[in-house]
């Protein structure tokens, strides 16, 4: 019989939560130019002002949410004259969610379920502020789903004008984008604007070497020497390089020691990457299609649906014509839509010489799942 190596008390992680998605490493790299931006935005309230807003602008995986949460948890340390508040918009997506979770920053609980109007909340709010002196800080992380509810222009405009009822109250605005398409500038009304007037802050997709450089310092961090080699880090690397996305790579690391621990190696072989490989892609997936307007999902499960039915290639043209939309949108914004969706790499388009501006559309990802992320 072989020998385990591994006993049940024993495991490969010298810290799991290294390999999380809100993990905020002690040192992060790559992105000191965005951080810099940053602290310069919040530096008026350092000096009993109020903070600048900002726009936190790219592609999911990209490094946004990191920074805003290393620059919030450096203030927290250092500070009492500023209140950071993160709010992720992927669950919270109502003013009244928002606001929900400024108060429970303030008083330490959320304020009751029922029988509790959103002007009480808000005035609770102003009048904190007001009465603490503190200027506040909110992120609203993925802002563009606010936008897609129309909720987004209602929530900058309220928070920017507490100071109008409460004098003294200071508030800014750090709101991050994954859709590059989308323009809050031109896109929010000019009251809202007004006020707002963000810096734009644009973080670029990491290359090969970044990505290898943000996943060898996480297994530092987190597992013991010798778990995963040189060759087997090229290998994730590579893997996560097919979605762009480093939180596949932070995942693949995690499911593929977990793939060891249960086959009682001591060190992460190939085997294990692939098949963790086929839950980690999935990762960009979900995170990705969260990213996309109620339009856009349609488009993508549509497609998903037209891949299952026919087995030969999709055809940019073909599609537009059974894409079941009421009122059908124009071939312009259609294009538009499947741009961004290559662009989120969630399909791939292949030009074709049949002329015009008809492209082949292939799916990155199996239809199946797309369709029951999309649902």
């Amino acid at each position: 019989m072989r020998k385990r190596l591994l006993m049940s008390y024993q495991t490969l992680f010298r810290n799991i939560d290294a390999f999380e998605i809100d993990y905020v490493p002690e040192f992060f790299n790559y992105r000191e130019s965005q951080l810099d931006d940053l602290a310069y935005q919040v530096r008026p309230a350092l000096e009993g002002g109020r903070a600048l807003s900002a726009v936190c602008r790219g592609l999911p995986g990209t490094g946004k949410t990191t920074s805003v949460l290393r620059i919030f948890a450096e203030l927290e340390q250092t500070t009492k004259k500023i209140l950071p508040v993160y709010v992720n918009c992927q669950n919270d997506r109502t003013k009244y969610m928002v606001y929900s979770r400024i108060y429970a920053a303030i008083f330490g609980h959320a304020p009751a379920r029922t029988g509790v109007s959103i002007k009480s909340v808000m005035d609770a709010i102003g009048g904190a502020l007001q009465q603490q002196e503190r200027s506040l800080i909110v992120c609203l992380d993925d802002a563009n789903l606010l936008h897609y509810n129309n909720t987004l222009g209602d929530v900058i405009n309220s928070l920017l004008r507490l100071h109008q009822d409460y004098p003294g109250a200071r508030a800014a605005v750090f709101a991050t984008v994954s859709d590059m398409d989308l323009d809050l500038v031109t896109e929010l009304n000019r009251w809202v604007i007004s006020p707002f007037r963000p810096s734009d802050i644009y973080f670029p997709p990491y290359d090969a070497d970044e990505i290898r450089g943000i996943l060898r310092d996480r297994i530092r961090i987190g597992l013991y020497p010798g778990v995963i080699s040189g060759p087997m880090l090229d290998c994730i690397v590579e893997q996560t390089m097919e979605s762009g996305d480093v939180r596949v790579g932070l995942d693949l690391v995690k499911r593929a020691v977990l793939n060891a621990e249960c086959a009682a190696r001591t060190e992460v072989v190939e085997e294990d990457i692939t098949a963790a490989y086929e839950q980690s892609k999935h990762v960009h997936l979900a995170c990705t299609i969260r990213a996309l307007s109620a339009d856009e999902r349609r488009l993508l499960r549509r497609i998903a649906e037209l891949s299952q039915e026919q087995s030969g290639p999709l055809v940019s043209g073909a599609i537009y014509g059974r894409v079941e939309e009421t009122p059908k949108v124009g071939y312009t914004i259609f294009s538009r839509q499947l741009r961004k969706l290559d662009s989120l790499r969630l399909v791939d388009l292949i030009r074709v010489q049949a002329g015009g501006r008809t492209s082949e559309v292939a799916l990155r990802y199996e239809p199946e799942k797309v369709r029951e992320v999309c649902e």
